[in-house]
């Protein structure tokens, strides 16, 4: 057992940071002013639970200048994307806005003599375990809603993104929140397990690989916490007959390559029509060929290092055994001499030729390739689409709506997006089917996670 967390820069394979890990004490002491906490802090007015998480965002917001390059050093982002702070703050005001709608009272009217309602209750000690990949933004989809339902909050951060954790602390330690209400805490996996195997925790929320879910849900067997699973995805798009190529291809392609393909809801596998097959794949390639890879500090990097070297590995080895089927790589390697083996540095890829014997098209990739399959029907589309053991998030391009939706009824996803990909909508809730996981985010279905009804049947006598 470490007792030490590292982490690893995939700028230059130096320790960027390292934290003990907490030991038995502070991990009771946690939990025990964590529940001390709950109670008084759900008592607390709704508007000023609100109040308390936009101070705390706000806070973040003031930090952006020293997170961005943090961000960097740590899984590799470019920081000419200037970080997560428009997500960050979209979906908290987003929240906020439909808090007091999503967590009143419903009344029941139609039986005079009785006063009858179902109100939803905070389920107590919310424990976040966050991914490196959007970890501000992926943290804060449970946090922000949990804080505002009434609950309490214990973060593990990714051993990759552990900066993230304590700059989401100051932040909520600025924004006044009481002691014990928000808590950041370094943990290694046997101590992660044990946590949530001690019945201590009421609802987990985990957004990771389909390994670290099922050790997940294995660790809580029995004590009935619930659980959020956001897990593993292989997104598909189908560029449909009537689409704007043009439109398409950009968007695809960012869909694909933005954050090194480190994204939950990127686009992995694309499946066109014959009429513009050609056209889609020409422009993928030329799309990829434009990137600069290189240092995530500069800022003519477009392309960053993947946060870990054996990410990248994995992706290399899922395109090797594609070019041994008979798969063919569009984009020159020569391009990017900064792609290096056994290094994070990866060049994006478009590989044609490809079918469904290929890892690339079934098994998660995580990384900046994807593969373009010819089709000749929707059928055909909507098959191969469904031909994964994963559904987050599907893409459709067409100028036809009822035939976005007709598809949509049909491929088994959480979220159907027409002409759009790789985008979280907080208005909409974030969920998935089959490996994908389990769960719900954001959306006023969020907030039904991330509480419990209980019902008032009261009768007058008179």
């Amino acid at each position: 057992m470490s007792d030490v967390i590292k982490l690893i820069s995939p700028v230059d394979g130096s320790v960027f940071a390292e934290r003990p890990v907490a030991s038995a004490a502070e991990i009771d002491q946690a939990v025990a002013e964590a529940r001390a906490a709950q109670a008084a802090w759900a008592a607390t007015p709704l508007s000023e639970r609100c109040s308390a998480v936009l101070a705390a965002v706000a806070a973040l917001e003031a930090m952006n200048d020293e997170i961005v390059p943090e961000l960097a050093w740590q899984m590799g982002r470019p920081v000419r994307y200037g970080g997560e702070k428009g997500g960050t703050r979209e979906r908290t005001d987003y929240m906020v806005k439909i808090a007091e709608e999503s967590l009143r009272a419903r009344h029941h009217t139609d039986r005079p003599g009785f006063t009858r309602y179902v109100r939803p209750e905070p389920l107590g000690i919310v424990m976040v375990i966050a991914p490196w990949n959007y970890p501000f933004m992926t943290a804060i989809n449970t946090i922000v809603p949990a804080l505002i339902a009434g609950n309490v909050v214990i973060l593990k951060h990714a051993a990759q993104t552990l900066l993230v954790g304590e700059r989401l602390d100051k932040a909520f330690k600025a924004a006044g929140l009481p002691k014990g209400v928000f808590r950041n805490i370094v943990l290694n996996h046997g101590q992660t397990e044990a946590l949530l195997g001690s019945g201590r925790i009421d609802h987990i929320n985990f957004t990771g690989s389909v390994a670290g879910g099922r050790a997940i849900e294995k660790a809580a067997a029995g004590t009935f916490a619930t659980l959020g699973l956001e897990l593993g995805g292989k997104d598909p798009a189908y560029v449909r007959e009537d689409a704007d190529v043009a439109f398409a291809v950009e968007n695809l392609a960012d869909g694909a390559f933005y954050n090194s393909g480190q994204c939950c809801c990127g686009i992995e596998r694309v499946y066109v029509h014959e009429k513009h097959y050609d056209a889609v794949v020409e422009g993928l390639a030329a799309a990829a060929s434009a990137y600069t890879l290189g240092n995530p500090l500069d800022e003519a990097t477009t392309l960053g290092p993947m946060a870990q070297a054996r990410f990248a590995a994995h992706v290399r080895e899922q395109t090797a055994e594609a070019l041994r089927k008979g798969a063919r790589a569009l984009v020159d390697r020569a391009r990017f001499p900064q792609d290096k083996e056994g290094t994070p540095y990866l060049m994006p890829q478009v590989l044609v030729d490809v079918d469904h014997q290929m890892s690339v098209m079934r098994e998660e990739s995580f990384g900046p390739v994807v593969g373009v399959m010819k089709v000749r029907s929707d059928e055909e589309a909507i098959a191969l689409m469904n031909d994964s053991p994963y559904g987050l998030t599907a893409s459709i391009w067409t100028a036809d709506e009822e035939a976005a939706i007709a598809i949509g009824d049909r491929v088994e996803t959480g979220t159907i997006f027409m002409n759009r990909c790789d985008y979280l909508d907080p208005a909409l809730v974030w969920t998935g089917v089959k490996d994908t996981g389990k769960g719900a985010a954001l959306s006023e279905i969020g907030y039904l996670s991330l509480t419990r009804p209980k019902s008032f049947h009261l009768r007058a006598r008179s």
